[in-house]
């Protein structure tokens, strides 16, 4: 039997049918528990999530009407409708093909610690813990950044909403942050009380981000006195990059070609966050099948849905410089006024805002898991590895999670572009740390196949990690830029700041310390995924090793013999 049928022996078989796969759910339960043990952990999250809620997660976390409502403004301001428009289909294209290079990994490693532990799986043994850190490092950071630019742009849009009905409120900063901190204790508190709750919200979720926001974009499309022309939506480019009047923007300064890449960020961003069905995997049932299956259809729905609600929201746009320059400050909140009054708008915005409430929830959901796996291999400290007895939640690190992205808002108390910062560092971070494993598994490819899951790829598993690589690469350089002119301290990207600390502190608390005694997953359990060995077997592993040092003794004895053969007879004198 070789390296790929143990690992067969512990995952469901794509070709049998479902009843196959065990005695029932109870039998799919007990695959899933033992293919936890053989990562060395045990059972602690309740596992009683199906395929429709890790989908949903993904989904609600994706949140297109999230990322559209918040960055339309930006949108609009870098680049315009056009570029609005036809980088949404270009970048969903490519965000797919890292979608489907992560399921192929999250099939064959279904665990909370998603991208870190991938790469501690996948790497040589020499690299394993430090790749392990550099990649957990910056998933942290992705996704304490994504939670804060989520619920730091409803906090904006509240305090828009209010406006709306009170012109004398006046939404500072300092207002924004105390909403953001608000709401980020809602969130907060939710998470504590376990996933039972969570379950029911998230099929709440579903629902609104789904059928109620397809509502809504029939209802603009349906209402609005005119609509837009094609040419309009495809082909009005803007530059709305110049930061003080009489100064020139990007396009002027650059390049046209600079403000289309910026405006970019709108897309990308958008369609982040879908490692979420890989971080509930311990929480999800036939989870090597379910949780990749979520990570591919939540985008792949996200980015087809997210196109519709685009071109409802474009193509509605009665007046292109009043939405631009909306006295409200909110482009989207313009066009639901010049459509439906400002009664009728506020209505629709509160379904908006209710959808971004769930995207934050969900959000700080994900980020909480990735925390407990992290503290659970000492990748943050161990204080934040525990399960609550009642609530089966995370309770220390949901609160982590809340404390690190309201700390990471701060900067917004004297930065006009924070929070574009926030999503670009949301950006990089989870791309990067999406990127590592795809890469590592691209080059170390002989030890992802021996342990690859029912989500298999084939031979075209390594031309799509490639080409997710890729564009990892250029999307990091890209949202590094600075994206108003002229740069000063208030219109700085600090998110090659925010990436850089990260970098350097993380590479730097290696060489230091981390090393010593940082190991990330158990060394025992990366050394059985790599030679496809089930290691809850007793003696499995030593047996496969004891297997391999005969067969090297073996290869090197039979390489001797041939090089003896090969030397030329000796002469006799």
């Amino acid at each position: 039997m070789g390296t790929r049928d143990s690992i067969s022996s512990v995952q469901p078989d794509l070709e049998q049918p479902s009843h196959a796969r065990g005695h029932g759910s109870d039998g799919i339960d007990e695959l899933d528990e033992s293919r936890l043990a053989q990562f060395g952990y045990k059972q602690e999250l309740n596992r009683d999530w199906g395929l429709a809620h890790n989908f949903g997660v993904s989904f609600s976390i994706i949140s297109v009407i999230t990322g559209l409502t918040t960055l339309f403004s930006y949108g609009l301001a870098t680049g315009g409708p056009a570029v609005m428009s036809i980088s949404w289909i270009v970048i969903s294209f490519f965000t797919l093909l890292v979608a489907i290079a992560m399921a192929e990994i999250v099939s064959a490693i279904p665990t909370s610690g998603g991208p870190y532990f991938w790469s501690a799986m996948l790497a040589p043994p020499r690299w394993s813990p430090f790749l392990a850190w550099l990649t957990g490092w910056f998933n942290l950071l992705g996704q304490v950044a994504v939670t804060t630019g989520i619920t730091f742009g409803l906090a904006g849009l509240v305090s828009t909403a209010i406006t709306v009905k009170n012109p004398d409120y006046e939404p500072t900063a300092a207002k924004t942050i105390g909403i953001y901190a608000a709401l980020l204790v809602s969130h907060g508190v939710v998470n504590t009380f376990g996933v039972k709750g969570l379950r029911f919200l998230n099929n709440v979720s579903i629902v609104l981000h789904s059928a109620g926001i397809t509502a809504l974009c029939i209802a603009v499309l349906a209402k609005a006195p005119k609509l837009q022309s094609a040419k309009f939506v495809f082909g009005t480019y803007h530059d709305g990059t110049a930061a003080e009047e009489g100064t020139e923007g990007w396009g002027q300064r650059a390049s046209p070609a600079y403000v289309v890449l910026c405006g970019a960020l709108l897309s990308q961003y958008t369609l982040t966050g879908f490692d979420a069905s890989a971080h509930l995997s311990e929480e999800t049932k036939n989870a090597s099948w379910s949780a990749p299956i979520g990570v591919v259809s939540s985008v792949g729905f996200s980015s087809l849905f997210g196109f519709f609600v685009l071109m409802a929201l474009l193509f509605s746009i009665q007046d292109f410089e009043s939405t631009l320059n909306s006295k409200y400050g909110q482009p989207v909140l313009q066009i639901l006024v010049d459509v439906a009054g400002e009664d009728g708008a506020l209505v629709l915005f509160s379904l908006i805002m209710l959808c971004v409430w769930h995207c934050g929830l969900f959000s700080m959901t994900s980020n909480s898991r990735m925390m407990f796996s992290f503290a659970r291999d000492r990748g943050i400290p161990s204080f934040f590895h525990q399960v609550d007895d009642r609530f089966k939640s995370p309770i220390r690190a949901v609160w982590l999670a809340a404390t690190l992205s309201f700390i990471l808002a701060l900067p917004s108390l004297g930065s006009d572009v924070a929070f574009a910062a926030a999503t670009s560092i949301a950006t990089i971070g989870l791309y990067l740390s999406y990127g590592l494993p795809i890469m590592i598994g691209f080059f170390w490819h002989k030890n992802f196949t021996a342990m690859k899951g029912p989500f298999n790829l084939g031979a075209l598993s390594r031309v799509i990690a490639g080409a997710a690589c890729l564009w990892i690469c250029f999307i990091t350089v890209v949202f590094c830029l600075p994206t108003a002119n002229p740069v000063t301290s208030q219109t700085l990207n600090y998110t090659v700041v925010a990436v850089g600390i990260i970098a350097v502190g993380s590479i730097g608390s290696w060489v230091v310390w981390a090393r010593r005694w940082f190991t990330g997953p158990a060394a025992e359990v990366a050394e059985a995924m790599r030679l496809g060995v089930d290691i809850t077997e007793p003696g499995a592993l030593e047996k496969k090793e004891k297997e391999a040092l005969e067969g090297a003794r073996m290869e090197g004895e039979r390489e001797a013999r041939e090089r003896e053969e090969k030397q030329p007879p000796a002469v006799s004198e």
